[in-house]
């Protein structure tokens, strides 16, 4: 955790620059630190409607363009910060919204199969919430069902909902399972991530082709046999 003996406001509102304050903020992104399994949000966080949200964004998305010295006349860069403003809040950040939450089928295990079902190669969009960078790769989802099964394409949209926020891979991993075992009312439940992150690819160390794995295995996937079996059919 960050400490400092300087008030932590005056920082947080640009009052104060510290060497030390900026070197602990850069080492908190490396270790990708996480206050906790929720996605940290405002009290305040809805109160806006997603056209004030916008229309506030493209404003200071507009200053930080000319901020870096951009001519906001030319034709290419006008529309920019409209886009920018759409995307972030219709888009890519989406899931923050909790109306964004896909609703879930599930259905009467009438066939009785009580082995494993593995979804894997999920498509996986994040953005890394310490330097707004993409974050890419695959989810890979199974659960052993009980009374109830889910429809398929709903894991997926599962992923999505919890990928379309700023992340830390092993929130968003936490976050998937955490769900699924409540919708599916099992703790027979196994996630694993891996993707690639844009901040270790154009930053920092720029080293292209690191992949970060995480996983959590909830239940039965506890067991080594189990779990490796749900390793063996994600290979490849």
């Amino acid at each position: 955790m960050l400490q400092d003996k300087h008030n932590t406001n005056e920082f947080l509102n640009g009052n104060h620059h510290d060497a030390r304050w900026e070197t602990e903020v850069e080492e908190m992104g490396d270790i990708h630190y996480a206050s906790s399994i929720d996605t940290p949000l405002k009290s305040d966080a809805f109160d806006l409607t997603d056209d004030e949200k916008m229309d506030a964004i493209e404003v200071h998305f507009k200053e930080i363009m000319d901020i870096i010295g951009l001519d906001l006349s030319d034709d290419s860069l006008r529309g920019t910060p409209k886009r920018v403003a759409k995307m972030f809040v219709k888009e890519i950040f989406s899931g923050l919204n909790p109306k964004s939450k896909p609703a879930i089928s599930l259905f009467e295990n009438k066939f009785q199969y009580k082995e494993m079902l593995v979804e894997k190669g999920i498509k996986l969009h994040s953005f890394c919430e310490h330097h707004f960078l993409p974050i890419y790769g695959k989810a890979h989802i199974a659960y052993i069902a009980a009374d109830k099964v889910i429809g398929l394409s709903k894991l997926n949209r599962v992923v999505e909902y919890f990928a379309r926020r700023p992340q830390v891979q092993e929130r968003l991993t936490v976050q998937i399972a955490e769900e699924l075992k409540k919708i599916l009312g099992t703790e027979d439940v196994a996630v694993y991530l891996e993707a690639k992150h844009m901040c270790v690819q154009m930053r920092g160390i720029q080293h292209d082709d690191c992949v970060t794995v995480t996983s959590d295995y909830g239940g039965a996937f506890q067991k080594d046999n189990v779990k490796n079996e749900f390793l063996q059919a994600i290979k490849g």
